[in-house]
């Protein structure tokens, strides 16, 4: 395990390299980039790709003896040593955003640590907007307006902002989760940015009945934690890093509520 020394000095650095991994993602979507599809149907850009060489090459400069997993360039099969740390990497979350210019994409990078992120950052460089957490320090946003310190909220009142998905829906399922919960709003997102938004007291709560993978989710829960929140499985019980196949179970992110 880190010590918080490391993690302050990993943070520092994380910051610059996705903020450069941003201006990559930036340079493509000002261009009229061409779209593919990925085996599973998915798809893919150039940016992508700018963002992961960044990423990749930089973190292996930082951490030589930390395994990286990136959506984007790791092989079927390869993963860390049991119980070894690892970085979780996704160069650009929100794909589909990103063709459809809304702006709500992200850069996302995570230390793993004994299943749990420990360290992460979130970048909408669109937006300019950078969320980060280092667990059992603090979480932050920089913006235009500067750096702060953010923290979850007791949802108000009139009752839970619920952020969904703008892209991935399944409103059935979404009503059957908010059953018997006093709601004041829905709102859409795109990408990381929904737990980002809960981290920051935007938000109480978003529910993810969908299939997800662990590198789309795991910069914006440990910005979560360290805001004082939590992400769990849907039936509340402990969500954990490292899977076989990398894939996540339906899960829910909270604020303060719940």
């Amino acid at each position: 395990m880190k010590d918080v020394a490391e993690l302050k000095s990993l943070h520092a650095a994380l910051l610059e390299i996705v903020r450069d991994a941003g201006r990559c993602v930036m340079e493509v979507y000002a261009t009229d980039f061409e779209v593919a599809d990925k085996s599973d149907k998915s798809p893919v850009t150039l940016a992508d790709k700018k963002a992961d060489d960044v990423i990749v090459a930089r973190l292996k400069t930082l951490t030589p003896d930390i395994f990286i997993v990136s959506e984007e360039s790791t092989e079927a099969g390869q993963r860390p040593a049991d119980g070894a740390p690892f970085w979780l990497v996704d160069p650009l979350d929100g794909t589909k955003e990103f063709i459809n210019r809304n702006g709500e994409f992200t850069v996302n990078v995570a230390l793993i640590e004994q299943g749990r992120p420990v360290l992460g950052v979130v970048f909408a460089p669109a937006l300019g907007r950078m969320f980060s957490g280092i667990g059992g320090v603090g979480a932050w946003l920089e913006d235009e307006s500067g750096s702060r310190v953010i923290s979850c909220r007791v949802p108000p009142a009139e009752g839970l902002t619920v952020v969904a998905s703008r892209s991935h829906g399944d409103a059935e399922a979404l009503d059957a989760f908010l059953a018997g919960r006093k709601v004041a709003s829905l709102r859409n997102a795109g990408s990381s940015l929904k737990i980002c938004l809960v981290a920051a007291g935007e938000a109480d709560v978003y529910p993810r009945l969908g299939r997800t993978m662990e590198w789309d989710i795991a910069a914006g829960h440990a910005v979560l934690v360290a805001a004082g929140g939590r992400l769990e499985r849907v039936d509340g019980s402990p969500f954990t890093y490292g899977k076989p196949d990398f894939a996540n179970p339906h899960f829910a992110a909270w604020g303060l509520a719940g």
